[in-house]
C-alpha cells in the first residue's frame, strides 16, 4: 500500500529464469502493459526505449558484491507499451546479487514513473545548450560543435565551412523600435538561416548580433552558393515587427576548414576578421577569408611594435616635442604644442605620425595619452609663464582614468589648468556629440581651453563647434600648405576663418609653408599660425624653467 501511494512498483528478477516477480499493484505503475509482458526480463526488455538492454547491461558494468548486501544500481529508461502509446520514463533502483562465479544471480529494486523530473531535467539540459530565444545552439557548444567538425574533416580528408552571419545595424533597430522588436528579428533571421540549411549542418547563436554557421562537405564553390542563399532568404522579405515592418540584411564571413583553420581559435578569428572586412567593404555582402602575405607581415609588425611602445612607456622613452604656434599679426609665441616622440634604442626618433595611428589601431593609444598628459603638467608646472596644448584621441575622450588622472593633476598644481590647451581630432564621430560636450564642459570648468584639431578633414559642423563651445579651431594643414597656389585652397580657409570670427570663436593654421600664405591668414583675420615658417618641432625647450631662471650665473 505505502509502495502503491508512492506510485512505486518492487520486483525480483531471477536472472537464470529471466522471471520477474513484481508486487501486486505493477498495474497501476504500468496500466496498459499486460503483466505477462512484465513477468519475464525478455518482454519487458521489447518495451524499453532507446536502448532494450540497458537492465542487462548495468548489472555488468558494475562489479558484484557477496553477501547479503548485493551491489547496488540506478538506470532510467523509457517504457512505451505499444507503438500509438505515450513514452513512460522510468527510474529503476535496486541491487543485484552474484552466484559463486560472480555472474549476476538476482536483482531487486523498485521503479516508478518520473516524466515531470524526466521533462524538467531534459529542460534543464536543453537550456545549458541552447540559446532561450531562438532555441539554436548556444556559443559554448557551438563551438565543441565545430571543434568536433573540424576534427572530423581532417580524419576523414572532407572539407567544411565556418560562417559567421552577422545582423547589420542591430543596435539602430533596437535604437529606433526597442529591444523586443530587435528580438523578434533575431528570432525571425535564425528561423530563415534554418530554413535553408540541409540536414547535417549546425546553427548556433554565437554573440547577440551574430549566428555562427557549420556546413559539412561543404567546398569554397559550395561556400558561395549558400552564402548567396542565406543572404537573400534575410534580404528578399522584410521582417514583420508589431511595430511594423523592418528591412534587415546580413553580412557574412566565412572560413574553410581544416584547410584554412585547423582549430577552433583559427576558425572563429577568421571567419570574424572577414566578416568585419565585408562590411568595411559594404553591409549585405559576403567574403571568404584568403592567405594574404601582406597581412600576415603587417600583425607581426603590429606585435614588435606594441611591444616597442609599451616597453618605451615602462622606460620613460615616450618625451615631446615642442611646436610653437604664435599670433599671426605680431609673431609673439601664443602657446607651444607638445606632440609624442618615441626614443629608440638605437638613438633614432619615431615622430606622432609613426605611433599615434599604430597605437589608435592596436588599443594603446590611451596609454599614451596618459603618458603625455604627465609630462605636460610636469612642464607647465616647472614653468609657470608657458601655455602648452596636448592632442588626444577620440577614444580617450571617454576613457575615465583619464579624466580621473586630469582632476588629479590640476588639483596637485595650481594655476596649471589655465595654461592647458587640449586637441582634440576632429574626426570624432558626431554620434559621439553628447558625451564630447560633457567632456568639453568639465575641462572648462578646471579652467582649461579646447581645440579642435584638423578642422575639415572629419565630421564636426560648425553648428557642432556652437553646441561644443570649444575656444578654438585648428585648420588642418592639408587645407593650408599649399594656400599661395590653390584658388580653392584659400576660398575654403577664408570661409573657415570668415565662420569661426563670426561665432567668436579663435583660429589657428597649421603647416604654413611660406610668408606668403602667412601674409594671406594675417590678412584674412587668422588668429594663430604654425608651421615651417615659424619653426618645427623640436625636444629642446624653447623656454627656461622656474628652477634653470633660479641658476646663478657661470663666472
Amino acid at each position: 500500500m505505502i509502495l502503491a501511494s508512492l506510485g512505486q512498483a518492487a520486483f525480483v528478477w531471477d536472472i537464470a529464469t529471466d522471471t520477474i516477480v513484481w508486487s501486486d499493484h505493477v498495474g497501476a505503475v504500468f496500466p496498459d502493459i499486460p503483466l505477462s509482458q512484465l513477468s519475464r526480463g525478455a518482454d519487458f526488455a521489447k518495451l524499453i526505449e532507446p536502448q532494450q538492454a540497458i537492465r542487462s547491461e548495468v548489472l555488468l558494468q558494475s562489479p558484484p558484491l557477496h553477501g547479503a548486501v548485493g551491489a547496488p544500481y540506478r538506470i532510467e529508461y523509457g517504457v512505451r507499451a505499444h507503438t500509438g502509446a505515450p513514452l513512460l520514463w522510468v527510474e529503476e533502483t535496486g541491487c543485484w546479487f552474484a552466484d559463486a562465479d560472480g555472474r549476476p544471480a538476482r536483482a531487486q529494486g523498485l521503479v516508478c514513473i518520473n516524466n515531470e523530473r524526466h521533462a524538467r531535467d531534459e529542460q534543464l539540459l536543453r537550456s545549458s545548450q541552447h540559446d532561450p530565444l531562438t532555441g539554436e545552439l548556444n556559443r559554448s557548444h557551438l563551438i565543441a560543435a565545430l571543434a568536433a567538425a573540424i576534427e572530423e574533416a581532417q580524419r576523414f580528408r572532407f572539407s567544411c565551412a565556418f560562417m559567421l552571419v552577422g545582423i547589420d545595424h542591430l543596435a539602430r533597430i533596437n535604437d529606433a523600435f526597442g529591444f523586443d522588436v530587435a528580438d523578434g528579428v533575431i528570432l525571425e533571421v535564425a528561423q530563415r538561416i534554418r530554413a535553408r540549411l540541409r540536414g547535417g549542418d549546425v546553427l548556433g547563436r554565437f554573440s547577440g548580433n551574430k549566428f555562427g554557421l557549420i556546413l559539412k562537405n561543404c567546398t569554397t564553390d559550395d561556400m558561395t552558393v549558400a552564402a548567396e542563399r542565406f543572404l537573400a532568404a534575410v534580404r528578399d522579405d522584410v521582417v514583420p515587427t508589431r511595430s511594423g515592418p523592418v528591412a534587415v540584411t546580413v553580412t557574412i564571413g566565412s572560413v574553410s576548414v581544416p584547410r584554412h583553420a585547423r582549430t577552433t581559435e583559427e576558425a572563429i578569428n577568421r571567419a570574424h576578421e572577414t566578416l568585419d572586412g565585408a562590411k568595411r567593404r559594404r553591409v549585405g555582402s559576403f567574403a571568404v577569408w584568403r592567405p594574404n602575405v601582406e597581412r600576415d607581415a603587417q600583425r607581426k609588425v603590429n606585435i614588435r611594435v606594441t611591444d616597442e611602445i609599451v616597453t618605451a612607456l615602462n622606460e620613460r622613452r615616450i618625451v615631446t616635442a615642442f611646436e610653437p604656434v604664435v599670433e599671426a599679426s605680431s609673431r609673439a609665441p601664443a602657446f607651444y604644442e607638445c606632440l609624442v616622440r618615441m626614443q629608440q634604442d638605437d638613438g633614432r626618433v619615431l615622430l606622432a605620425p609613426d605611433i599615434v595611428p599604430v597605437a589608435e589601431r592596436l588599443g594603446l593609444i590611451r596609454l599614451v595619452d596618459h603618458r603625455v598628459l604627465e609630462l605636460v603638467v610636469a612642464e607647465l608646472a616647472a614653468a609657470p609663464g608657458v601655455r602648452l596644448s596636448l592632442n588626444i584621441s577620440p577614444e580617450t575622450t571617454m576613457d575615465p582614468d583619464w579624466w580621473a588622472s586630469i582632476e588629479f593633476l590640476m588639483r596637485a598644481h595650481q594655476g596649471v589648468a589655465e595654461r592647458l590647451i587640449v586637441e582634440i581630432t576632429e574626426t570624432l564621430e558626431i554620434q559621439d556629440l553628447d558625451d564630447l560636450r560633457g567632456f568639453v564642459s568639465r575641462l572648462k570648468d578646471l579652467g582649461s581651453r579646447i581645440a579642435i584639431d584638423d578642422f575639415g578633414a572629419g565630421y564636426t559642423s560648425f553648428r557642432n563647434l556652437r553646441k561644443l563651445g570649444v575656444d578654438i579651431v585648428k585648420i588642418d594643414g592639408a587645407f593650408v600648405q599649399n594656400l599661395a597656389r590653390s584658388a580653392d585652397d584659400r576660398a575654403f580657409v577664408q570661409t573657415l576663418i570668415d565662420l569661426a570670427r563670426r561665432l567668436q570663436i579663435k583660429t589657428v593654421a597649421e603647416w604654413v609653408q611660406d610668408e606668403e600664405s602667412a601674409a594671406l591668414l594675417r590678412e584674412w583675420g587668422c588668429d594663430y599660425i604654425q608651421g615651417r615658417v615659424i619653426g618645427l618641432a623640436a625636444t629642446q625647450r624653447p623656454w627656461r624653467t622656474a628652477a634653470e631662471q633660479a641658476l646663478p650665473v657661470a663666472g
